[in-house]
């Protein structure tokens, strides 16, 4: 099976540095060097396992705060497609070098090998589960004036010409651009055509950066649907937690997540996500002032200088699916986790998971985790699996009730 994947999009022009020998559809032939194109073509390489073709300035982390642009090499056959906003790269290559890709640039290569071989379930899960649900959409929108209340989730979108994205919002995919190590290749070869299944059925296998200590459940950040792979579990070993959300977040309790230990975050983690050490717990202030700016940028909404910000809706892990935002003029009440963390912030915040104290001058946001904290945490997977657990220990321990055949 072959995955087509969307590298960029809404070009007038694309250049290409082709490694080795590729042929257009018509059986032209392509020598290496550098190429322009402004129309569509399609080139397949003579030797998928020898040739490669480079894109320079790709943007990756778009609208996140480690959002940069990078040079990247790839593998498969290079596709240029025109559509009314311009030309997109897609790139077309196999299942499972796709996932060997995936494994290789959500983490680092050098990870655990059962930490990289729990990640190729899920990424091939995720990736696999659409195509077996055509019906489902996780994507949704309600504003609705009469209540100042604005609601949005971002789930996978719909893609007419390719299966999937190459950036966070989806996977990462970077292609043979970060290094493939023997032990993700290995990953790969030990779980191929693997699944994470609940009842039989392929799973829709969330994942995020650090759950901060809890895991988050499928509703506060999508649509109000109950999976029940995905509902909240503590990230340690098995206990009773009585912590109130907000005592949660303001407090710093033992978690696979919770380290700050160099050598593994160093194994784990891509270079440029190792810029970011206050995942598990941090801390964001703001004047009224810059709040109001943010409001009216973000969302278009004026405002004023922001009087108060109010939890109205929390899920387990502390997450803020509804805020109220008052302000000298107006309000309004923004959800779910990820238009709240888009709205609070240039980027977007590290998670929802905050509590807010006034404090002289202005607001200051103290937050768990980094990202959505839905299903498998990978920071917390990733010490899981240095402390010795199987993969399959890693996954029936985030997806519970879950299979991997």
């Amino acid at each position: 099976m072959n995955v087509s994947v969307g590298l960029i999009e809404k070009h007038s022009a694309v250049e290409v540095e082709l490694t080795g020998r590729f042929a257009d559809s018509s059986g032209k032939p392509y020598s290496p060097g550098h190429y322009r194109f402004t129309s569509e073509v399609t080139l397949a390489p003579s030797d998928p396992a020898s040739c490669a073709f480079a894109l320079d300035d790709i943007t990756i982390g778009i609208g996140f705060h480690w959002e940069r642009q990078e040079r990247q090499v790839f593998r498969g056959t290079f596709r240029l497609v025109k559509r009314a906003a311009g030309l997109a790269v897609i790139n077309d290559v196999s299942l499972e070098e796709y996932v060997t890709s995936v494994i290789s640039s959500e983490m680092s290569a050098s990870c655990p090998l059962e930490l990289l071989k729990a990640h190729a379930v899920i990424s091939r899960s995720w990736l696999w589960f659409p195509k077996a649900n055509p019906a489902r959409s996780d994507r949704g929108q309600s504003v609705d004036p009469d209540s100042h209340e604005i609601l949005r989730w971002y789930g996978r979108e719909a893609h007419p010409d390719f299966d999937v994205c190459a950036d966070d919002h989806c996977q990462r995919y970077q292609g043979i651009t970060k290094a493939f190590s023997t032990a993700a290749a290995e990953a790969v070869r030990a779980t191929v055509g693997e699944f994470l299944r609940h009842n039989g059925a392929i799973c829709d296998a969330r994942f995020s950066k650090s759950c901060g200590g809890i895991t988050e459940r499928y509703a506060t950040a999508w649509e109000d649907d109950e999976i029940p792979y995905l509902e909240s579990v503590y990230d340690g070993p098995a206990q009773s937690c009585s912590y109130s959300p907000e005592t949660w977040v303001r407090s710093n309790p033992p978690a696979y997540c919770n380290t700050d230990d160099s050598e593994i975050l160093a194994r784990v983690l891509p270079g440029f996500d190792q810029e970011t050490r206050d995942f598990y717990r941090w801390r964001v202030a703001y004047t009224p002032e810059e709040l109001g700016d943010l409001i009216r940028s973000r969302l278009s909404v004026e405002l004023g200088p922001i009087r108060d910000l109010q939890a109205l809706a929390r899920g387990p892990s502390g997450r803020i699916y509804r805020l109220k935002v008052v302000g000298e003029r107006d309000y309004v009440i923004i959800g779910k986790e990820l238009e709240i963390r888009r709205a609070l912030s240039r980027t977007h915040l590290y998670s929802s998971a905050f509590v807010v104290d006034k404090e002289p001058g202005g607001f200051v946001l103290r937050g768990a985790g980094w990202g959505h904290g839905v299903g498998l945490c990978q920071i917390g997977a990733a010490v899981m699996a240095n402390e010795g657990k199987a993969y399959t220990e890693i996954l029936q321990h985030y997806y519970h009730g879950t299979t991997v055949g």
